[in-house]
């Protein structure tokens, strides 16, 4: 074969290719939210999520196993915000996967906090930056289906911020809070049960290799 032909066989092959990754189908399968995907919507208490919210992710937002190189301990939560995940480590690389809800511009933040308190099916007190971008909302709601807050809460320690269950699974994967985390009942439910007062919580802006 000369090689020219050569050449021209291997144009061709890569040409197909990307066709192929290019094409809508491999567009698809991508995840429409993440790194940079903004929500512009506000709490709606009284809004009751349905039970099989998890089904209403993307499958990457799907809780699931994944390997996670890290040196912290298995039980540590570690937030990547800028992926939108939520990882708690289980040791030899390897950690439970979270998709969450993170805080919009103004409102993300970075640090090495631990849980102080935990609730099942908290109250909620909209803090005052909240009502003043929202003044219709309460100022104060019983714990309930139709809560914001959700199913379940992890209250950070030094902070006013909470890992919380959400009415509104749609926002899951977007920047959406005034800088709480929240996964869908599901899954906080399934994270409340494995986390324990005192548990270590790593915020990280950028995802690290």
């Amino acid at each position: 074969m000369s090689p020219i032909t050569f050449k021209s066989c291997i144009l061709a092959v890569l040409l197909q290719a990307g066709v192929l990754a290019f094409s809508p189908a491999a567009f698809a399968q991508a995840p429409g939210r993440g790194a940079g995907a903004v929500m512009d919507i506000g709490d709606q208490p009284g809004m009751i999520a349905t039970e099989d919210d998890e089904a209403q992710l993307e499958p990457a937002f799907r809780r699931q196993p994944v390997y996670f190189r890290t040196t912290e301990k298995p039980g540590t939560i570690v937030i990547h915000t800028n992926e939108r995940f939520l990882y708690l480590v289980q040791g030899d690389n390897r950690a439970m996967r979270y998709g969450i809800g993170v805080g919009r511009d103004g409102f993300q933040w970075s640090g090495l906090k631990e849980i102080v308190r935990k609730a099942e099916w908290p109250d909620w007190t909209p803090p005052p930056e909240m009502i003043q971008r929202q003044p219709y909302l309460p100022r104060f709601m019983a714990g309930g289906p139709g809560n914001p807050m959700g199913a379940r809460a992890l209250y950070i320690g030094g902070t006013v911020y909470r890992i919380h269950g959400t009415n509104q699974p749609q926002t899951i994967g977007y920047a959406v809070s005034s800088g709480c985390f929240r996964l869908v009942n599901s899954d906080i439910i399934d994270l409340y049960g494995r986390v324990p007062v005192g548990t270590k919580v790593v915020v990280r802006q950028q995802a690290t290799l």
